[in-house]
């Protein structure tokens, strides 16, 4: 599948914009993992995708590197104003189903690997069974985040061409696929 293909067709299940890059030319860093730990989004434990147990950083981060390219979308959702979080946590819905989508949607290109990567947690269940101390009962669904593998959204956003905020009273949201042919 070629690279104007894949982003056709992401865009065609609604991301607001996608593009793909070397992922040599990708940021890591083992500070966002810094954040996961401080529990700046509240899954810290509570989630098989999410640190601790999604797994190393040094590992993660050395199996992002093991692709040789990144597809990257976003979906932006507007908000009546920049605290509302219901719009926030709808917008997050529509993203999850995007990025499942996108699963689908690739399910037949001719990656030799993939690995699909969301936005903070995996969002696939409702709850996840980890709090209820099962295992993950999606696992070939389940998606880990950008940044538990320690990439720099910001920084993907910008070799994407994409803006990272899309404006006032707007919530941006990230997914990619790593893919090797």
């Amino acid at each position: 599948m070629q690279d104007k293909i894949m982003i056709e067709k992401v865009l065609s299940l609604g991301a607001f914009r996608a593009a793909i890059v070397d992922v040599s030319d990708v940021s890591l860093s083992e500070h966002f993992r810094t954040l996961c730990e401080n529990n700046t989004c509240g899954g810290y434990g509570k989630c098989w995708m999410c640190p601790p147990d999604v797994g190393d950083i040094s590992e993660l981060m050395q199996k992002f590197r093991s692709f040789d390219r990144v597809l990257v979308y976003q979906s932006v959702a507007s908000l009546e104003d920049s605290f509302d979080f219901e719009g926030m946590m709808e917008a997050a819905e529509r993203h999850a189903k995007l990025m499942q989508d996108v699963r689908e949607a690739l399910k037949d290109a001719p990656f030799s690997r993939a690995l699909y990567l969301g936005v903070g947690g995996c969002h696939f269940c409702d709850t996840c069974a980890k709090r209820e101390n099962k295992p993950c009962r999606f696992p070939e669904k389940a998606m880990p985040s950008l940044e538990s593998f320690g990439v720099d959204v910001s920084e993907l956003a910008r070799l994407g061409g994409m803006k990272y905020i899309n404006g006032k009273d707007t919530v941006t949201y990230f997914g990619a696929v790593c893919f090797s042919m």
